[in-house]
């Protein structure tokens, strides 16, 4: 057996079962408790050794991989950004903080706003929207987060859809090199108490990791100490570069970095610093087409089975098409792409 005693173990929606009959411990759980012989791995090769700092604490001697303290990409700091993490205060929005349009559904336009307004700081700098993943600890947040992104970006070629959007919980298992995280609730921890969620929510950022919430509440929390003890060796307000850009992170950088206040400040400076950079974002999205063009020409010759189907050779004409809008020639034992 392979896993993580850790993280989650897996939901029993039963509340009966989870607490009297105490399904809610995974058996790898179980077995480790018992004593069963096992061996425990002593070294990540995920993310930054800052931010495996930030989880470490959960785990006995957890050291980092070769690869980790020699690659480039871990070395490089995030363009944009005074720090590669941050715990980042976000105040009531309209003065209003977490709310519930239904029983259990918890949201936070302010928390969600802000969220939405940092992946696009990002896109502008040139960060690949596959590359960013936006989680929050609550459904309803999520929910509220999809709204807006879908209002604000989707159709907006320039800036597009962040490559996950999830709960903490959904997106157990995954990682993306940067993460910004919501933690929503403002009047109690909620379901965050449980460390195994906390390490789940900070373990996911391979590169850059931002997280919101309203830090006077989270930093009172016994349990999660540990972790945001570290969180609050730095700044709670977002500290930004916006002379820099993506993929070069150190040119041209400024000295005072802009400290952002709340999400009217954070939404307001966004907004004009789009409004200033959306030619530079055209050029560079024409160049990613033109890069993607000069891709698609290099493939020359595709070899079909001779045991084809129509089915199959439909496929490969209409992939084709797509690509170049060539004409298509037989061969024998194969298809060509004519001149």
């Amino acid at each position: 057996m392979i896993g993580d005693n850790h993280q989650l173990p897996p939901i029993v929606q039963n509340v009966a079962y989870q607490k009297y009959s105490n399904m809610e411990q995974s058996l790898f759980a179980r077995l480790i408790r018992l004593g069963v012989p096992h061996i425990q791995l002593n070294a990540q090769g995920r993310a930054r050794s800052e931010l495996a700092n930030l989880y470490n604490w959960r785990y006995k001697n957890l050291g980092d991989l070769k690869h980790v303290l020699d690659n480039e990409e871990f070395k490089l700091t995030n363009a944009g950004f005074l720090y590669n993490y941050q715990l980042i205060n976000v105040p009531d929005f309209n003065g209003i903080g977490e709310s519930t349009p239904s029983a259990y559904f918890y949201q936070n336009l302010g928390e969600a706003e802000f969220a939405v307004a940092l992946f696009v700081y990002m896109r502008i700098l040139g960060y690949p929207a596959e590359k960013i993943s936006i989680l929050t600890t609550y459904n309803g947040q999520a929910s509220l987060l999809r709204d807006i992104i879908n209002k604000r970006c989707t159709n907006n070629p320039l800036i597009g859809m962040p490559g996950k959007i999830s709960t903490v919980d959904k997106y157990q298992g995954q990682q993306n090199d940067y993460i910004i995280l919501s933690l929503v609730r403002t009047r109690a921890v909620g379901h965050l108490r449980d460390v195994r969620r906390l390490v789940v929510a900070l373990s996911r950022a391979r590169l850059g990791l931002y997280i919101l919430c309203r830090v006077s509440l989270f930093r009172k929390c016994y349990e999660l100490a540990p972790a945001f003890e570290r969180l609050l060796q730095k700044p709670t307000r977002l500290l930004l570069l916006p002379t820099e850009q993506f993929g070069y992170p150190n040119e041209n950088s400024q000295k005072q970095p802009l400290e952002i206040i709340d999400t009217q400040h954070m939404s307001h400076f966004v907004s004009e610093f789009y409004s200033a950079n959306i030619e530079i974002m055209k050029g560079r999205n024409n160049q990613l087409e033109k890069e993607q063009e000069k891709g698609d020409e290099e493939v020359m010759e595709v070899v079909v089975t001779t045991e084809e189907t129509s089915t199959t050779t439909t496929i490969t004409i209409l992939q084709w098409k797509f690509q170049k809008k060539r004409k298509v020639k037989k061969k024998k034992n194969g298809w060509k792409r004519g001149k």
